[in-house]
């Protein structure tokens, strides 16, 4: 049985949109479908999960190397990759409402997660839509068009002049940029195999798909690490990517009850093996994050379109061969709705109150503390406090309202600690500092403050 939850995908868009955490885009202009701008507090918190994400797989590791390849490539790149061939989605029309929907999504939410489509052919899934009398989310009818495919990737043009015009993509992925840049990163680095690639950008793709917030949007950005290394000790470092991943969310204090793997019923035409991990979303379970065992497919692909040879050659032994990979894929703004889901919850104080906290961990929060004067007359104390601690960390600065009003903001931006200045301060340098998640209050020296942030924020 479903756990019921608190958080919905309603709250969640009221609170980014009032808290200044995510907001529609071209919001004056009545919005575009689809794409969502980062406020002053959702950019600092989906840069610390960049950034804890890029710590803990390229700094700490001592064999990976960091790229950032550019988004227009050669589009020989993706001829080799395959995507000009047969990177598109199966859609149908609604015949009432005329809007457009993923046949696999419509089947997915009808049966719950029950039915795989993947395994389906486009024959398959019309008949199951028929036969099932799943409807258009829109209008509620039953009356689609065949399926038809449609590319994803976005098209443009390089040329000053029409008749010099080429075509050339956005990327819809930025695995590639890793994939041709294998030769000079391993060249300029003298990594030996095994050594890994990451890199964290943005990638577009020309996708139909109605609600769910920053769940799948046209534009996107990845977090990727490609891990090189010799046919045979494939499956080791599958299995090892899988469990470090895994890891990384349950660090990030997502309850490891709101995940679970899920193999591959159907595997690409370039995979060994593939596996997600799934999170329990608002919409239910599903994709966070991708390992895949991609063999040798993308460097030899590379090699035979671009006619560079992709061997590498074994320093000790001079055994020349085409490293597989292991790629391990997740979505900064798929990890960023997980991490608001989970850290979202509604508690009902002793007064009868209910309080709307964000449980990040202190490492993702956007600030790490906030410094409130108890009073406005107090403001000289409580600024030069701010001004020291935001040598160290990103912290805020609130005087309005009641110091209770205060209180209850940041906890719904997530922030960890609130730092009162109050007459005491003026007497004997110490402050009070409450805890968001317990609302326990301590007191400390203003000295003493960043060795406790410090402490507080590790990750």
């Amino acid at each position: 049985m479903e756990e019921k939850r608190a958080v919905t995908m309603d709250k969640l868009v009221n609170l980014c949109k009032g808290r200044g955490i995510i907001f529609p885009g071209s919001d004056i202009y009545g919005g575009m479908g689809n794409t969502w701008d980062y406020g002053p507090v959702g950019v600092e918190i989906k840069n610390n999960l960049k950034k804890l994400w890029w710590k803990r797989f390229v700094q700490q590791a001592d064999n990976s190397y960091g790229v950032d390849a550019a988004i227009l490539m050669n589009a020989r790149v993706w001829e080799a990759s395959g995507h000009t061939a047969s990177f598109s989605d199966p859609k149908m029309d609604c015949k009432f409402c005329k809007t457009r929907h993923r046949a696999d999504n419509l089947i997915e939410a009808h049966s719950h997660g029950t039915v795989n489509p993947d395994t389906m052919t486009n024959e398959e899934m019309e008949a199951y839509i028929k036969e099932h009398n799943v409807v258009c989310p829109k209008c509620g009818k039953c009356d689609f068009t065949p399926i038809r495919q449609f590319n994803l990737m976005f098209e443009t043009s390089r040329g000053v002049t029409e008749e010099g015009q080429n075509k050339i993509y956005l990327r819809p992925e930025t695995a590639q940029g890793e994939f041709v840049n294998f030769l000079n990163v391993q060249r300029t680095t003298r990594a030996k195999v095994p050594f890994g690639i990451a890199q964290i950008g943005k990638a577009f793709r020309n996708e139909v798909t109605p609600g769910n917030f920053i769940f799948r949007t046209i534009e996107f950005e990845q977090m990727e690490h490609q891990f090189f290394c010799k046919e045979g000790t494939d499956g080791e470092y599958y299995e090892f990517y899988k469990k470090a991943a895994m890891q990384f969310l349950i660090d990030l204090h997502i309850s490891a009850d709101h995940l679970r793997f899920k193999d591959h019923d159907k595997l690409a035409h370039y995979a060994k093996a593939a596996c997600d991990i799934q999170y329990y979303f608002p919409i239910g379970w599903s994709e966070l994050n991708g390992i895949h065992n991609r063999t040798n497919y993308d460097l030899s692909r590379h090699q035979e379109y671009s006619g560079k040879s992709m061997l590498y050659v074994d320093p000790v032994s001079g055994e020349k061969y085409i490293p597989y990979d292991i790629e391990y894929s997740i979505g900064a703004d798929r990890l960023m709705l997980a991490v608001l889901s989970e850290a979202y919850d509604e508690e009902t104080l002793e007064n009868g109150e209910t309080r709307v906290v964000m449980h990040f961990h202190p490492a993702v929060a956007a600030y790490k503390a906030a410094i409130l004067p108890l009073q406005k007359n107090l403001s000289e104390k409580a600024k030069e406090v701010y001004k020291k601690l935001a040598e160290y960390f990103p912290v805020t600065y609130d005087e309005a309202g009641s110091i209770g009003k205060r209180y209850r903001r940041q906890d719904e931006i997530g922030t960890p600690m609130c730092i009162t200045i109050d007459f005491d301060t003026l007497e004997n340098d110490t402050v009070t500092v409450r805890d968001r998640d317990s609302m326990e209050q301590i007191r400390l020296n203003i000295s003493e403050l960043k060795d406790h942030i410090d402490e507080q924020i590790k990750f």
